[in-house]
């Protein structure tokens, strides 16, 4: 145990006190406190977030724990301190906004999640967390969340409105009115077929389908097996190999799924395979564009998982404004990991740092995102 001794120096005129003039007092301003009055200090603050946002660990168990340890916290006083101090993160989240849409290829990806007190709407509906993230080849990696009431690709178009290149999504109708080119994902095309040949199983009386279905995946296997040998190249070269080998197999592939809608059930698990993937061959072969796109829009996935496995231990919110909270929060959080920097250390910086700046300073404030040289040694990762 410690403790942390403040000393706040106050000088006066001493000529003046001799002279019974009016002595002026001046004090050494006091370092400003992220939340104002409150016993939570920034690294108890940064503390509770880290556990919550980067470990999975919600509220009412971190609240037992502290009991444990002989420290009375009620659950309400630290997510109001996690609501409040996620209110500084704002001028940092919409700073890593404007960075996002100067991007040339971004992901997306949406996942469910659950607001017990939202006007208009049901305790047990579902409203949406939205994920945007940057590509493989990008400087300033970014993963932003953006918390909205429904699934409407409104929400998506409002996000990206100044975004203008190559947007990695699965097969949601939502991102169709967007102004940008869509990069469809073959790993949903793929899993479909899959999932196809795991339902037909074994049985003799369904060999004509399970050869099709069969058939289906080897195809995006094919693909991908391709993807495998040449992700190593440069982006040019990738891109050239593309055209040799992979856009015959994509056009055969087209080809294919024309030949053999026909000779399936619309509603059967391959003819519900072989719709997706013609539905979606537009955009499933815009990957054949550019050599940095990715076949598939696993890298949104793989940025969303944190946020699917938290809410398994936390549930849901309790009011859209915490939702957006966690929204900011999973945003900074994935960030900082993707710049591999250490999420408890970054954000005791943050709530150290931003009370004292002017948070309109544009510079100051760049001076803070996660790959800032300024960034101090203690908050990076050891390589």
């Amino acid at each position: 145990t410690y403790v942390i001794e403040h000393v706040q120096y106050k000088y006066a005129c001493e000529p003046c006190q001799v002279h019974g003039i009016d002595t002026p007092v001046k004090a050494a301003p006091k370092p400003k406190r992220a939340i104002p009055g409150s016993i939570a200090s920034s690294s108890l603050i940064a503390h509770i977030i880290d556990q919550k946002y980067t470990m999975g660990m919600p509220l009412y168990r971190q609240e037992q724990q502290f009991q444990r340890q002989g420290v009375r916290l009620s659950r309400q006083n630290l997510a109001n301190w996690v609501i409040k101090a996620s209110e500084w993160f704002d001028v940092i989240y919409k700073r890593l906004h404007e960075y996002l849409l100067k991007e040339e290829i971004l992901h997306a990806d949406e996942t469910t999640v659950q607001v017990l007190q939202e006007v208009g709407k049901k305790a047990t509906s579902k409203s949406f967390m939205w994920l945007y993230r940057t590509g493989k080849y990008t400087a300033h990696p970014i993963v932003l969340f953006d918390y909205q009431p429904s699934r409407s690709g409104e929400h998506a178009e409002a996000f990206l409105k100044d975004f203008k290149g190559y947007l990695h999504t699965d097969g949601y109708s939502g991102y169709n009115h967007l102004d940008v080119i869509r990069v469809g994902c073959w790993a949903h095309a793929r899993r479909k077929f899959k999932e196809c040949l795991e339902a037909l199983g074994k049985d003799k009386k369904v060999k004509p389908l399970r050869t099709l279905a069969n058939a289906g995946f080897n195809y995006c296997q094919a693909l991908y097996r391709i993807e495998n040998t040449i992700w190593d190249l440069s982006i040019k070269e990738r891109y050239i190999c593309r055209q040799e080998h992979s856009l015959p197999i994509v056009e055969a592939f087209s080809t294919w799924l024309q030949t053999n809608k026909d000779r399936v059930l619309p509603r059967s698990s391959l003819g519900k395979a072989i719709e997706y993937s013609m539905n979606q061959m537009k955009y499933l072969k815009n990957y054949l564009l550019d050599g940095r796109l990715e076949m598939d829009n696993n890298r949104a996935e793989r940025s969303i998982k944190p946020f699917v496995m938290g809410r398994k231990g936390w549930l849901f919110s309790h009011t859209p404004k915490g939702a957006r909270a966690s929204a900011m929060i999973y945003s900074i959080v994935e960030t900082v990991k993707e710049n591999h920097l250490k999420p408890y250390e970054y954000i005791k910086y943050l709530l150290d740092t931003l009370p004292q700046i002017d948070i309109t300073d544009l510079e100051a404030v760049d001076q803070l995102l996660p790959w800032s040289k300024s960034i101090p040694e203690e908050c990076r990762m050891k390589k």
